[in-house]
């Protein structure tokens, strides 16, 4: 079948779905294969729930008109979501980034939302799969849509581009997040600004931090591009005023005083209140959006429990997202602050010598003490009294057991997989 003619048939159904735990009725089902599982095998069983039809690319699980036989599911929906696109020939706004992306995707949207029928990807379906499943939520009410990028080897952000065809970009910045795959901090880079290379190839829009040395160089010659800059006047100034630990800042003559910690965060919220800005958004309302955000997500989360304050950032972690968080932990003004670390993944042959200097940083801060978790933080060389090393969560848990924690403030940060906010049961 062609993508066409799918496309009519997908404008009949009420969205997609690849789950059949979360098929609604008439919806349209992609058949789709993973390491552990194939779709194909659910065709019958979303019909039974309810399905208008289901995309399978195996012929034995014909069964019905409503079983549509295509050569391979995934680049089904990858085709249609493209098409879905250009049928709905709104703005795209496309963002990636080593940190901060989620976020910073968010705060676009609250910011945006204040005027326009926005569309955003929800949680972080950022891959090749997600971008598409965004894509193809996107309605006739949808006035602009806001799609994250995520990528751990390079031509990823590149296919997705071409996938999503974004008229409009910005990257949150460069760091040291998936090493493995990218294969350097070069890597990293180049991967990142292969969303610079589809835009300015196409003539589009670019926002950017002008701030970022990395960015302005890369941009400095291309002219369709709307920055923020607290020192650069050619670009649109905002002022940090302090992050303490929540972020303020001024904005012409706005402060807004935010509820989202770490100055790692200014520039998110810089880059929502620019692109507010370019889409002719009022600055009260940039304000009113910004100042009304709350994170979620184990993203940057402050949680009072008893007496102890909470900053829970286990969402992810990489080295620099790593460095920012304990820095602006260590800046912070309360009495006694104990941080729970957890192995950073994903960092290849960078692996060792990267915790090794996460550890080092974090005996060298204003921290009272340092519980470093995972077999990474476990094998590093240690040289100071207030870092405990433990091998796996479950032996952490056995010295919290132990321990009475009060009137202290708490930083808990890890990657995905150490699943860290199960501290907060135990402290």
């Amino acid at each position: 079948m062609k993508t066409e003619q799918l496309h009519a048939l997908f404008l009949d159904c009420t969205g997609i779905s690849t789950d059949t735990r979360k098929v609604s009725k008439n919806n349209m089902f992609f058949a789709l294969k993973g390491d552990n599982f194939n779709g194909n095998t659910f065709a019958l069983k979303a019909i039974d729930l309810g399905a208008n039809y289901v995309i399978i690319d195996e012929i034995e699980h014909k069964t019905s008109d409503k079983t549509i036989l295509v050569d391979n599911v995934l680049e089904a929906l990858q085709a249609l979501a493209s098409y879905h696109r250009n049928f709905l020939n709104i703005p795209i706004i496309a963002l990636t980034g080593s940190n901060g992306k989620t976020t910073t995707k968010e705060l676009i949207n609250v910011v945006l939302s204040k005027k326009y029928k926005t569309t955003a990807t929800i949680g972080n379906l950022n891959n090749h799969i997600g971008v598409p499943l965004t894509l193809l939520s996107m309605t006739n009410e949808t006035e602009i849509g806001i799609v994250e990028m995520g990528a751990n080897h390079l031509k990823e952000i590149d296919f997705l581009c071409n996938i999503a065809k974004p008229d409009y970009g910005y990257i949150t910045n460069f760091g040291k997040a998936h090493l493995e795959g990218f294969g350097s901090a070069q890597g990293v880079i180049n991967g990142k600004s292969e969303l610079y290379d589809y835009l300015t190839k196409n003539t589009k829009h670019i926002f950017l931090n002008a701030d970022d040395p990395i960015q302005k160089e890369k941009l400095n010659t291309y002219f369709k591009k709307f920055g923020f800059s607290e020192t650069d006047s050619n670009y649109f100034k905002i002022e940090f005023i302090e992050a303490n630990p929540f972020v303020s800042f001024k904005i012409e003559d706005f402060t807004i005083n935010s509820q989202l910690i770490g100055k790692y965060n200014f520039t998110n919220l810089c880059a929502a209140s620019i692109i507010g800005k370019y889409f002719n958004v009022e600055l009260n309302e940039i304000k009113e959006a910004l100042e009304g955000y709350t994170p979620t997500n184990n993203r940057s989360q402050i949680i009072q429990k008893g007496t102890n304050k909470i900053i829970l950032d286990a969402y992810n972690a990489n080295p620099t997202s790593m460095k920012a968080a304990l820095e602006n932990f260590s800046a912070l003004k309360d009495d006694t602050k104990i941080a729970f670390l957890g192995d950073m993944f994903e960092l290849g042959t960078d692996a060792i010598q990267e915790h090794q200097a996460i550890l080092d940083l974090s005996t060298s801060l204003n921290i009272e003490a340092v519980y470093l978790v995972g077999e990474n933080f476990f094998k590093s060389e240690n040289k100071s009294d207030k870092a405990i090393q433990f091998i796996s969560f479950e032996t952490l848990k056995e010295k919290l057991n132990t321990l009475e924690i009060k009137n202290t403030t708490l930083l808990i940060k890890g990657s995905r997989g150490m699943a860290l906010e199960r501290i907060l049961d135990l402290v």
